[in-house]
C-alpha cells in the first residue's frame, strides 16, 4: 500500500513537471506490484487525466501554454492514442514491455548526450 502511494505521489510531481509520470508508474507497477504490461499502462492513462487537468489549470493560470502549438499536437495525438491503444491491446505483453524499455532507454541517451538548452 505504502508503495502505491509513494508511486502515486512522485510520478505526480514528475507529471506535473510535463515530464510524464508514466516513466515512473509503469516500471513501479510491473517490476514491484507484479501487475502485467497493459494493465499496468491502462492504469497509467487513468492515472494520467486527472493529473493532467490538475497541471494543465495552473500552467494555463502561469500564461505557459502555447495553444496555437498545442492544438494540431492534440488533434494528431488523438488520432495516434486511437490507433495505439487498437495495436497495445493485441500485441503480447512482452513485446509491449520490450517497447516501452527501449522507449525509456533512448529517452535516457537523449537526456545524456542531446543538445543542451541555452537558458532564459
Amino acid at each position: 500500500m505504502i508503495l502505491t502511494i509513494l508511486a502515486g505521489f512522485f510520478s505526480g510531481i514528475v507529471s506535473g513537471m510535463g515530464i510524464g509520470g508514466g516513466a515512473i508508474l509503469i516500471p513501479i507497477l510491473t517490476m514491484f506490484l507484479n501487475i502485467g504490461q497493459q494493465a499496468a499502462q491502462c492504469v497509467n492513462l487513468v492515472y494520467f487525466i486527472p493529473t493532467a487537468i490538475a497541471a494543465l489549470i495552473i500552467h494555463i493560470k502561469n500564461k505557459s501554454v502555447d495553444f496555437k502549438a498545442a492544438l494540431p499536437i492534440i488533434g494528431f495525438g488523438i488520432i495516434g492514442a486511437l490507433l495505439g491503444s487498437w495495436v497495445a491491446v493485441y500485441m503480447p505483453a512482452d513485446i509491449l514491455r520490450k517497447i516501452f524499455a527501449v522507449f525509456l532507454f533512448a529517452v535516457g541517451i537523449n537526456q545524456f548526450f542531446g543538445k543542451k538548452e541555452k537558458s532564459s
